[in-house]
């Protein structure tokens, strides 16, 4: 798949995001399902866009672009759920259930065993079906039979979803294929897409803010605030794009790892830019930096992703240490390296002033 056919899908979905978000994040406070951006979802193809081109996709890369528009606008409908749920169906060559899914997918190690209910499953309340994934049994699709409704930090739905009886005909998946590395790379994707818009707001406030007669942009700590939290959502850019150009576990790990680590810093920096008001309801800034804390941890967070890229590196000894990292870093490292990740993530000149002080410098100096 081109870059230039990824680009157009990433618009494509941050269009639609961008026109129905709000209108569906206003929905699911008052407990309604976001249909109208749902239903729009579904017929743009969006929700198969991570299956391969054979299968009527454009592959993992266009997947993580829809998944970054998402994060960017705060999508109120499980758009990671669903795609990767019908990459895992795709993988065990099963047919997906229609309409939206939510996944529950179980780290390495972990198994279903006699399960009758699921903890925190996103979104239960809404879906027909559950694809379970656990390693070393496969895939099997649930039918919710009683709901307990929970929520995460943002008030995305956590349900706890009581089953009729434990999974059953569960269906192999290639042993590659890991649901819960994927749901994790997911996750990053959609920090990334958060970080990028908690990075514009923050430009944004601090050139429309003035004290002691001069923007906020204009004082040094902001500016290195600013360029903190330009270099931490490039840095997740970085690793989110290399992952599936490895398509290892240790770069799986490293983009959810760095996502997680960066998730906390931009949050708690951008809230410093803003002030008080940030803090506030009224302010949107807590929508993002909400989802910020919350996906931090689903799906593993960064001490978690940090065991297994420690496994990985002593599964394959010291000497293969440096190897390894070269190949998770393909040429998205090389790209923000050369600063093409840090002028996307900064949408521009405006973090580049105040981030390079030279605003500061014609007023004579740093403040």
């Amino acid at each position: 798949m081109s870059d230039e056919t990824v680009r157009l899908i990433e618009k494509t979905a941050d269009d639609l995001f961008a026109a129905e978000s709000e209108t569906a994040r206003a929905a699911l406070a008052e407990g309604a399902w976001p249909e109208r951006l749902w239903q729009t979802f579904a017929e743009t193809g969006l929700a198969q866009a991570a299956l391969p081109e054979e299968a009527g996709g454009a592959g993992v890369v266009a997947g993580l672009a829809v998944l970054r528009a998402a994060g960017r606008h705060a999508a109120p409908i499980p758009v990671a759920e669903t795609m990767v749920g019908t990459l895992l169906c795709h993988a065990a060559s099963i047919e997906a259930p229609a309409g939206p899914l939510s996944v529950h997918a179980l780290p390495d190690g972990a198994g279903v065993g006699g399960v009758t209910t699921l903890p925190r499953v996103p979104w239960a309340r809404f879906v027909s079906t559950v694809v379970v994934a656990a390693p070393g049994e496969g895939l099997a699709s649930c039918k919710p039979v009683d709901i307990g409704e929970g929520a995460n930090l943002a008030g995305e739905p956590r349900d706890d979803v009581t089953l009729a009886g434990p999974p059953d005909r569960f269906v192999s998946c290639p042993p590659e294929v890991d649901g819960f590395a994927l749901m994790a790379l997911a996750r990053a994707a959609q920090l990334r897409g958060a970080m990028e818009h908690v990075l514009a707001m923050s430009v944004g406030y601090a050139q429309d803010r003035v004290q002691f007669g001069r923007p906020l942009a204009r004082f040094q700590a902001i500016q290195h605030y600013l360029a903190e939290i330009a270099g931490e959502a490039a840095a997740t850019g970085a690793a989110v794009d290399a992952a599936p150009q490895a398509g290892t576990p240790f770069a799986f790990a490293a983009a959810k790892s760095r996502a997680s680590q960066a998730a906390g810093t931009v949050a708690r920096l951008a809230h410093q830019v803003h002030g008080a008001i940030g803090y506030t309801a009224e302010h949107d800034l807590h929508i993002w930096t909400k989802r910020l804390w919350a996906w931090r941890d689903e799906c593993g967070n960064e001490a978690h992703w940090w065991q297994v890229l420690g496994a990985e590196t002593a599964r394959g000894g010291g000497a293969a240490l440096w190897p390894t990292m070269v190949a998770a870093s393909g040429s998205a490292v090389e790209e923000a390296a050369s600063g093409g990740a840090v002028e996307e993530a900064a949408s521009g000149s405006a973090v580049e002033e105040a981030a390079s002080g030279s605003a500061a410098v014609e007023e004579g100096g740093s403040p």
